[in-house]
Order: structure tokens, then sequence, then C-alpha cells
């Protein structure tokens, strides 16, 4: 009796894999890359970018030192790698953090505090992009953080509180030069500016543009912790920017400024309220 080739027996056992595979099976391994997917963007450009790729060497190097007889490496890389769970806990932690926060701004998990009514939200939009477009005629700088979901207490308690309606002419007289309160970000939450002269985090992207200053880097580290929109115009040259989600738009125009304000507050809920709303009425006709 002739026995059957290797390959021939790798060829049909990869034929009854793909054979057994079920819809649950699909759904399970597209959970998974859609997992790591999001895993990936939130570490991209980051320091934990770097460390990652130090880890896949480590994890290489581990097996290949044994087969290798390097026994004095292996010893070393094992015993790296079993207190390695505790030093990823350590190394990690802004980056867990990130991906905890991530999650816990997920629609399914929570409702989304940007539940202002629409015509609030059109004052917000004009009074920010107004102020924002002459403050950049003047070539004053401004750092605008407009809260969504995530809350920014820790930021407003770094500044000095007053909770006042959003209008040009206060977002204007805090940014001119030589005052008390120009100097930092102004917080707003729905349709009130709660501090002036807040602290932000600058963020941790190694390769952002060497030109950006203090400034910029400010507005995209609260967007890198929190999913807030940043506002932000030079003093050099009066450019108006725009950081969300740790990712920076540069040299906006008002009209684009504006666009770009009120769909960061698009009212979801109430676009599903109306659209149910709309079936009940179909229903009932």
């Amino acid at each position: 009796m002739t026995p059957r080739k290797p390959e021939v027996d790798s060829m049909q056992d990869i034929i009854n894999i793909f054979r057994n595979i079920g819809i649950w099976d699909i759904v399970d391994m597209a959970i998974v890359a859609f997992v790591f997917y999001k895993l990936y963007t939130l570490i991209r450009e980051t320091r934990a970018e770097q460390l990652i790729k130090g880890i896949l060497v480590l994890l290489v190097a581990t097996p290949l030192s044994e087969v290798l007889q390097l026994h004095v490496i292996h010893w070393i890389l094992r015993n790296t790698m079993t207190v390695g769970l505790i030093a990823l806990l350590i190394v990690f932690q802004p980056e867990m953090r990130r991906a905890l926060e991530y999650i816990g701004r997920t629609k399914f998990l929570t409702k989304s505090i940007a539940d202002i009514e629409q015509e609030e939200i059109q004052r917000l939009v004009e009074e920010v992009g107004e102020a924002a477009a002459s403050l950049s005629r003047q070539k004053i700088g401004a750092l605008i953080v407009i809260e969504k979901d995530t809350g920014l207490n820790e930021v407003v308690e770094t500044g000095t509180l007053i909770t006042g309606l959003v209008s040009r002419a206060l977002l204007i007289n805090i940014f001119i030069p030589n005052t008390p309160l120009h100097d930092g970000a102004v917080v707003i939450r729905k349709n009130k500016i709660m501090a002036a002269g807040c602290f932000l985090p600058l963020t941790e992207n190694t390769y952002l543009n060497k030109e950006l200053g203090t400034r910029h880097r400010a507005g995209l580290g609260i967007t890198e912790k929190s999913d807030s929109l940043v506002v932000i115009v030079s003093e050099e040259t009066g450019a108006i920017s725009i950081a969300e989600n740790g990712k920076l738009t540069r040299y906006l125009d008002v009209d684009t400024l504006k666009k770009r304000i009120d769909s960061s507050f698009e009212m979801k809920d109430s676009q599903q309220w109306k659209f149910w709303k709309y079936k009940w009425r179909r229903k009932n006709d």
C-alpha cells in the first residue's frame, strides 16, 4: 500500500478546516480583528508603538535562543518574560487608560453629554466660530476646548471658574494679551464657558511637526486623552486649526471651522428619536 504524501494530508487538513468554519466563527474572527485594529489605532505614532516592536523581538528571540541552545540568553529572556506582565501594566498605563476611556465613551455604554438643544448648538457654533475669526485677524493666540462625552473636570479645576454663557465677546476678551486669563485654555461644556486659564497635557506624538508650538501640542494632548474638540488659533500666523481624536487639521477658514464644530455635535439620539417617531406616525396613519 502506497503511503499518502504529507503534502496531500496537509492540504486535506486545510480544506477540512475551511469546511468546518461556520457563521459564528467568522463573526468571532471579525470581532478579534476589529479589536486588534482599534488597539493599533490607539497606540499608532505613540511611544507604545516602539515598545510593542521591542516586545515582539523578545517573543521571537526567546524560542529562537532555545533552538540555537544559547542557554544563558534563553534563561535571561525566559525570566524577563515571566515578570513581563507586571512591567507591561506599568509601562502601558497611559495607553491602557486611553483604551478604557475609549470603551467607556462607546454609545452603548454611555449617554452623550452633548444633549444641547439644536438652537443652542447653532449658537455655540456661531459664537466660537466668530470669536476664532476675530482672534485670527488680530493674530491673538487662543485655545478653546469643547467638551463632549468625556468629562474634563480635572482640567477645569486647573483654571479659573467662570460658568458663563458662551459668547464671542467673552472669548475674545479672555484671550486678549496681558490679561490674567489669556495664557491657557478655555473649557466649554454644553453652552457654557466653564473655566479659563486651564492647563492641558502635552501630546505624546513624537512625529509632530517641530514648527508647532506648545499651544498646538496642548490642544492635541487633550484630544489624545478625551473625545473633546479643540479650536486653536496661532499667535504667530493667525491660522485656525482643529484638534480631534489626536489629529490636527490646520489652516481652516471660518465656514469650514463652523461645519466641523457642528458635525461633532450631531444629535444621533435625537435623530433616532425622530426616526422612530416618524415610523410610529406612519404606522398609525
